[in-house]
């Protein structure tokens, strides 16, 4: 039989029986037995059978063997094909691995495939928003260049007109001079007696060019009026004003002083600047009824009536049985009230006696005092004067005795309780109406409305600007305790960089200091250099009026065009507000000859900053630089790049300064231990930053807490940031007080004020928590305050940084959960005042933004519908605010017209007297204005026309108020371009105007600027800049008697307060003060009482400091421009040599208040003729600017023209000539050959060519001459002549009138 591999050989190939694929075979060893077992085996197996044969054994085993062979062969041909399958198997195994490798790779590949797509699709995103935003960037600079492109398109051709006119008339002139001599030449629109030189020839006499005051005084303390070049690092370092802003007197350049006045915003009592009308009464038990009486019948009319002018009253006042618990209040309260009312009658307490020493012995004059002194009984039974006690006997005289100027007002009474107090309230409002908010009170007690501020057809809210004046106040005098210097010196050196410049930046941690840095910097600025343009905005919470971006960018607006005596064109667009103030900054500042510094703090804060604020990203002009401070969290990208200056923390000395200060004023004293440990404490970033240690030192300090030191310290120290220190201030502030009704009322409050809009005021929390009574009120805003956690800003108590806010937050409203409850209460406060028909400003201001909060629409189209909550917001400049309102109501622009029509013609049917009728038409005139200033012109007439109609059948056809309609009218139809009716309705406005208050008043001038800008839009250049030349002498006038916009209140509260000073011993600080009170009343045009005041101060620093004083110097210049005013020129001749006298044996030879000194001295020699003794005087101030501030300044090219006139003059053409020649180098290397200097410059030297025969040179000079002066940008669409080409002190030549020769 054989083994299986006799069957198949190894390495044969076989085929698989069963169709699988050929395999290869392999020899396999399969054991077989021997043939003998077999057989053996075999014969075993079956039965023995008994007779069988051999035969048959044999047989069967065959038959075996070959079922055996059989089978045998199945299995191999079985096991091969098996074997055959598990090798396919195996190949496909194999085959299936490649693939799957293959797979993988492919998958692999794929996979790097898509992270590459990926990476492409996120570039090509970001370069499409790169390219979007090069787009819009494309789009903002191609609107900036057609709107250049407009500009330049509607100058040019009257620049070409005039230049041929001026070439012609050169030419005519030049063609007569042979034939005629030289004449004189007196030009109309001269406004100094300082610049008319003569320059004769051939006996012929001639009059230099003023075209421009360059010969006038600085204004308020300047060196001299020229300002800083904007080309290089002198920007900011006013080196020049080295005399102070309240130095010295001038008249020549009134708006630049008054300007001054308005940025230094001196820092007077709050009394005087708060919006609330504080009523301080002291009474005694005696007095109590008439009190009573006096809150209860009067008290409320006089709330009524401050409200309606804007402003808050409220009554101070302290029970006398509990009045010994509010000393430190009381004395806060009498500082900061508005007039103090004394009721007595026979007997006194040591609480009364205590409150008269401090406001009616003490500071007399700081407000106004009222005396109610009952003489007799209820029944009026006069009582003998004997019935009063030794010790009111003694407070009445210590109170008679400190009245020197008899301003107490005294009311003796001896009738019924109700009488007295009807006497009271009778003095009382005639106090508040003459002496506090200045409305004219008639002798029949009725009040005449009071005019609205001069602000053309611009409306917008004084109390913006008080709230920017207070914070600025606050913050410079929380900024004392800190030591900025390096970064003073920082800024100083960034903001000099030679242009151009993009903002800089300031950016620091929250609490770093960032507001405190910059109200320094600008008040050090105001005071060393008074004539540079400094605006300024503090932003307060986000979502508040003052982080509005169109009310900030309007107010900026209004403040730039203040210095240019016109606010008119002015749109109030909220989009073109924002897109024009490029346009005004670039033309205000080109018309500006010195720097405008343009500061905004927290502008992170403003909503949407930078997408409103895109302004900032465009070059700013060369003489312009901006200062915005941002938290380096919440910077946009794109400012990122712009110069930046960081604030670090405070270093371990300045740290430790800060709290032994506060620790010394409150006479506290920490041990080393308690040192040590605020030093290991205060070293993170979180807890070294300026407002964190100021509360920080406020806490261990605070003299109510009733925990120990060490208590708080540990406490304090558990504080790692300023918001965990902020909620341990309110505990601290809770648990000092006494009762869980008081803590109450304080948690409640200060939820108020956060779901508030811009605060509640103090008058209001006594509305809203009846139970709570004025003096707990003050107890707790007191220890508030102290805390840093509120403050006030427009009579309004608000949170005083935005980290009190978020402790309260997360403190008490559970991370403002609950701020939609507060805000229910405050809508119900205000709706019951709205049901009352009591329309404040508070009203309109809060109640429609807590409606829009809760996203009531239902009830703020309601309260949007009352007409007088709308008129109030409208009036006040919130234009925008009122639109945001009607876009989230959902309403359209015709819609809403619809609406208001609707809603006007209701209160139509229920206007039956006078006064209603007056409201009425008031109502139509907002009305049509707010619809025309929306563009909706067609039907703003309506209304403007009902609103005419109105006013000549209720008042008169010759009314002021009529004018007003007509006014509002025309400006319709200069919308229209329907230029003729517009032209009959200014007309007739003016008309009106003129009879009602005189040729000169300030509404007349709006008149006259309305009607000058209608006739440039005509091309009438000569009849409109008649007009607007009549428009300015006009405000110019009244600026002179009542003060630049603000400007007369400022200065009138400055006096008020520098009065007080004064009355103190001989000091040099009292002589200072006295100085500068004679300067304010010689601007209010007060000689006799300036007079009196700058004696006063020469005589006390000649007996403090001595005669030979420098300071003497000073009072004796101020004394000789006052002489020189009244024309009294030997006695100002005497002073002036005096001074200068004095300063050249006081000050270094090269000092600039010498050049000061001789400069005046030397333009008094030259207006009295003595020319000779003029010139010495001229040579020195040379020599002393170029030694102060080297030969390239323009001040010494200024010096250098003075000094060439007046060789002229002295007919001494050659010494004259290379001085105009270095002077009009320099002016072109430091100012630009285009500046309007280089063009005086250039005239005077086209008039010394033509004294000296050079015909061609001359005409040559007049011509660039005449093109400089006709490329000065105009103001809004006229040429207005530059006010502020009067800005220095150097004369300029008339070019002569060239007589007509004949051929």
């Amino acid at each position: 039989m054989g083994t299986a591999s006799s069957l198949v050989s190894p390495g044969e190939v076989i085929e698989d029986a069963y169709g699988g694929e050929g395999g290869e075979a392999c020899e396999i060893p399969v054991e077989v037995k021997p043939k003998a077992r077999l057989l053996r085996s075999s014969f075993r197996r079956g039965p023995r059978v008994i007779g069988a044969s051999f035969k048959s054994t044999g047989s069967v085993e065959l038959e075996y063997a070959a079922e055996y062979e059989r089978l045998r062969k199945d299995y191999e041909i079985f096991r091969v094909s098996k074997n055959n399958e598990i090798t396919s198997m195996q190949k496909k195994e194999a085959k299936l691995d490649e693939e799957n490798k293959r797979l993988r790779a492919e998958l692999q590949a794929l996979q790097k495939t898509y992270q590459k797509i990926l990476r492409e699709k996120e570039s090509a995103l970001e370069a499409k928003y790169q390219a979007m935003e090069r787009a819009a960037t494309f789009e903002h600079d191609r609107d900036k260049v057609k709107r250049q492109f407009k500009i330049f398109r509607e100058t040019k051709e009257k620049e070409i007109q005039d230049l041929l006119r001026a070439k012609r008339d050169l030419e005519s002139k030049l063609q007569q001079l042979q034939a005629q001599g030289i004449q004189i030449y007196d030009p109309a629109d001269s406004d100094s007696d300082d610049n008319r030189t003569t320059v004769t020839t051939a006996g012929t006499q001639c009059e230099y060019w003023s075209g421009g005051v360059l010969g006038s005084e600085p204004s308020m303390g300047s060196m001299m009026q020229l300002q800083q070049t904007h080309r290089g690092p002198e920007f900011a370092h006013s080196l020049i004003d080295v005399e102070g802003p309240f130095a010295n007197v001038s008249r020549d350049d009134w708006d630049a002083a008054v300007s001054s006045l308005l940025q230094v915003s001196p820092h007077v009592s709050q009394a005087l600047w708060s919006n609330t009308v504080r009523c301080y009464l002291i009474y005694t038990q005696e007095t109590r009824a008439e009190l009573q009486a006096f809150i209860q019948t009067h008290s409320l009319k006089l709330q009524r009536f401050c409200e309606g002018l804007g402003h808050f009253y409220l009554n101070v006042l302290f029970p006398e049985e509990n009045a010994l618990l509010y000393l430190t209040e009381r004395r806060q309260e009498i500082e900061r009230s508005s007039v103090c009312v004394l009721l007595l009658k026979s007997s006194v307490s040591s609480c009364v006696i205590e409150d008269v020493e401090e406001a009616f012995v003490k500071t007399p004059d700081s407000r106004p005092l009222l005396l109610y002194l009952r003489t007799g009984d209820r029944k009026g039974e006069k009582e003998e004067i004997s019935t009063l006690s030794p010790a009111t006997r003694e407070l009445l005289e210590k109170v008679n005795k400190a009245d020197k100027s008899a301003k107490l007002k005294v009311v003796d009474h001896a009738g019924s309780t109700e009488e007295g107090a009807a006497l009271i309230f009778s003095q009382l409002e005639r106090i508040i109406k003459q002496e506090l908010l200045g409305v004219e009170f008639e002798e029949t007690g009725a009040i005449e409305e009071r005019e609205e501020e001069d602000s053309g057809d611009v409306l917008w809210d004084l109390h913006d600007e008080q709230e920017q004046i207070e914070a600025f106040q606050q913050t410079c005098g929380a900024a004392a305790k800190f030591s900025f210097q390096k970064y003073v010196d920082r800024l100083n050196d960034m903001v000099a960089a030679p242009p151009p410049t993009p903002p800089l930046l300031v950016s620091g941690a929250p609490g770093s200091g960032k507001s405190l840095l910059l109200a320094k910097w600008i008040e050090l600025q105001q005071k060393h250099s008074p004539n540079t343009l400094t605006l300024y905005h503090f932003t307060g919470r986000p979502l508040s009026t003052s982080a509005d971006p169109v009310l900030i960018i309007k107010r900026l607006t209004v403040k730039l065009l203040q210095h240019f005596w016109s606010i008119s064109g002015l749109s109030m667009d909220p989009s073109k507000i924002l897109e024009e103030f490029p346009r005004w900054l670039e033309r205000l500042s080109a018309r500006h000859h010195g720097n405008i510094i343009i500061i905004i703090d927290s502008i992170d804060q403003i909503q949407n900053a930078e997408r409103h604020m895109k302004w900032l990203i465009d070059p700013l002009p060369a003489n312009v630089r901006v200062l915005v401070s941002v938290n380096v969290e919440t910077c946009p990208q794109a400012w990122r790049l712009w110069p930046t200056l960081h604030l670090d923390p405070l270093n371990p000395r300045e740290v430790k300064s800060v709290i032994s200060t506060e620790c010394a004023d409150t006479d506290i004293k920490l041990t080393k231990d308690q040192e040590k440990k605020l030093e290991r404490h205060c070293r993170s970033a979180a807890t070294c930053n300026a407002l964190y240690i100021s509360l920080l030192a406020r806490l261990i300090t605070h003299s109510r807490s009733s925990w120990t030191l060490e208590r708080t310290l540990q406490q304090c120290v558990l504080c790692h940031d300023t918001v965990s220190l902020y909620r341990l201030s309110l505990k601290v502030v809770l648990d000092s007080l006494s009762t869980d009704q008081e803590k109450h009322v304080l948690r409640e409050l200060l939820c108020l004020l956060c779901a508030s809009h811009n605060g509640v005021s103090e008058s209001e929390a006594l509305e809203l928590f009846s139970d709570l009574s004025f003096s707990m009120l003050t107890s707790m805003l007191h220890s508030l305050q102290r805390l840093l956690i509120i403050t006030y800003a427009c009579g309004l108590i608000r949170f005083q940084h935005q980290q009190a806010c978020e402790a309260v937050n997360q403190e008490f409203m559970d991370e403002g959960r609950h701020c939609g409850s507060y805000r229910e209460t405050l809508i119900q406060f205000f709706s019951r005042q709205l049901d009352q028909d009591r329309v404040t400003w508070r009203v309109a201001d809060e109640l429609p933004w807590l409606l829009q909060q809760q996203e009531d629409r239902v009830k703020l189209q309601m309260s949007l519908l009352n007409l007088f909550v709308s008129q109030n917001l409208y009036k006040r400049g919130h234009f925008s605010e009122l639109l945001a309102y009607w876009q989230f109501v959902g309403k359209d622009k015709c819609s809403m017209a619809t609406e208001y029509f609707d809603s006007l013609k209701e209160f139509e049917k229920t206007c039956e007297s006078e006064q209603s009728m007056s409201q009425l038409a008031n109502l139509y005139e907002t009305l049509g204005r707010f619809l025309k200033d929306l563009g909706l012109l067609s039907q703003a007439v309506a209304p403007l026309q009902r609103s005419l109609e109105i006013r000549e059948t209720a008042l008169d056809p010759d009314h002021p108020s009529v004018a007003q309609s007509l006014h509002q009218l025309a400006g319709v139809y200069v919308h229209w371009r329907k230029f003729g009716n517009a032209e009959q309705l200014y007309k007739q406005a003016l008309e009106i105007c003129e009879n009602a208050y005189g040729p000169e008043h300030s509404t007349v001038a709006r008149e006259l600027d309305s009607l000058s800008l209608l006739y440039q839009k005509q091309n009438k250049y000569e009849q409109a800049e008649k007009l607007r030349k009549r428009s300015v002498k006009i405000r110019q006038k009244t600026a002179r008697q009542k003060g630049h916009m603000y400007g007369f209140a400022i200065l009138k509260r400055r006096a008020l307060q520098l009065e007080e000073l004064t009355l103190g011993k001989d000091s040099a600080d009292c002589a200072k003060t006295l100085n500068e009170l004679g300067v304010l009343y010689y601007l209010q045009n007060n000689l006799d009482a300036a007079k009196v005041f700058l004696t006063r101060s020469l005589e006390m620093r000649q007996r403090v400091l001595g005669a030979d004083h420098p300071d003497c110097a000073q009072s004796l210049n101020n004394l000789a421009a006052l002489h020189s005013e009244r024309k009294e020129y030997d006695k100002a001749e005497e002073l002036y040599e005096k001074s200068l006298d004095i300063r050249k044996r006081a000050l270094a030879p090269d000092h600039p208040s010498l050049a000061y000194t001789l400069k005046h001295l030397a333009m008094l020699y030259k207006r009295r003729g003595k020319l000779k003794r003029a010139v010495p005087l001229y040579e020195l101030a040379l020599d002393i600017r170029e030694k102060s501030f080297g030969p390239k300044h323009p001040s010494v090219a200024t010096a250098l023209v003075n000094l060439a006139v007046l060789y002229c003059q002295l007919k001494q053409h050659s010494d004259a000539l290379p001085l105009y020649e270095r002077a009009l180098k320099v002016y072109e290397d430091s100012l630009g050959r285009l500046h309007p200097r280089v063009g005086e410059t250039l005239k005077n030297l086209a008039v010394l060519s033509y004294e000296e025969g050079d015909f061609e040179n001359a005409a040559e000079l007049y011509k660039r001459a005449m093109e400089i002066k006709e490329a000065e940008p105009s103001l809004v669409c006229g040429k207005a002549p530059s006010r502020h080409s009067s800005s220095g002190d150097a004369f300029s030549i008339q070019p002569p009138a060239l007589p007509h020769t004949s051929r």
